[in-house]
């Protein structure tokens, strides 16, 4: 299913709508939280034409979202330089998801500092084994290819990696994209859980490192590390790397871990 389906309602006018592939990204009950975020980003970027590049976001996920929803978008303060957006789904007569949207302009750097090389590089996305999906959830298998980035798998060190890519993702621009596929693994925590569990992001925060990335045929390199995992929640730190390992977004995530 096409990512321009799923934003097509997404107009930058607030009021009710349909989402109309709501059912080809679904995640359980609620709308995978990837493309809820994507949505909440879209309708800002349509609500406010002129906004510089996209650098960080937090968003909450704050209870589950279906096929009719009331979009909201509002620009909170517009300084020199950063332009601070909220951007809000509600579903059901309450509140969904929100997303606090930091926008900016690029200025003269004062500090340079490029992140670190990914040190024990796991190779190519053609190089690895594919991720079986058939019993994931159907936003995965509609959507996405997953292909394994690391050796290791069943219990062990709390981290999850993989390649991603979207099935249609010529015509899906790369900010618009690392949104889409940046809450697409699960927590590292569930390879430290006992038994078999339901899990659920709370919340993403994530920064932008590079506002115009690129990468070799589609395919995104994306990490889950679980800092902390105790009392039914995980932390989890969270990074997404390009073809060449470059690392183009940063972030951190809490996780629910039922059962």
């Amino acid at each position: 299913m096409s990512v321009a389906s799923l934003i097509a309602n997404a107009t930058g006018q607030s009021g009710p709508t349909t989402l109309s592939s709501a059912d080809e990204w679904m995640q359980g009950r609620t709308l995978y939280g990837g493309a809820s975020a994507l949505i909440a980003y879209t309708q800002a970027q349509r609500a406010f034409t002129d906004l510089p590049p996209l650098r960080a976001a937090q968003i909450g996920f704050v209870a589950p979202i279906g096929d009719s929803v009331e979009l909201h978008a509002e620009i909170v303060r517009q300084g020199r330089n950063v332009t601070q957006v909220r951007s809000e789904i509600h579903c059901n007569g309450g509140l969904a998801l929100t997303a606090f949207l930091l926008f900016g302009t690029e200025r003269v750097a004062n500090a340079v500092h490029q992140p670190d090389r990914f040190e024990r590089w796991p190779g190519s996305a053609d190089e690895s084994d594919t991720v079986s999906v058939d019993k994931g959830p159907s936003f995965l298998r509609n959507n996405i290819e997953i292909r394994r980035g690391q050796e290791t798998t069943g219990k062990g060190k709390p981290t999850v990696r993989r390649w991603f890519r979207l099935k249609e993702h010529a015509d899906v621009d790369p900010i618009s994209t690392m949104i889409l596929l940046g809450d697409a693994n699960p927590p590292g925590a569930m390879r430290a859980m006992q038994r078999q569990g339901p899990i659920s992001s709370i919340n993403w925060s994530f920064n932008v490192l590079d506002p115009a990335p690129t990468t070799q045929d589609g395919w995104w390199l994306s990490e889950n590390s679980s800092e902390h995992a105790d009392h039914g929640y995980s932390s989890e730190r969270l990074s997404m790397w390009d073809s060449d390992g470059r690392k183009v977004m940063s972030g951190l995530q809490s996780v629910a871990i039922f059962g």
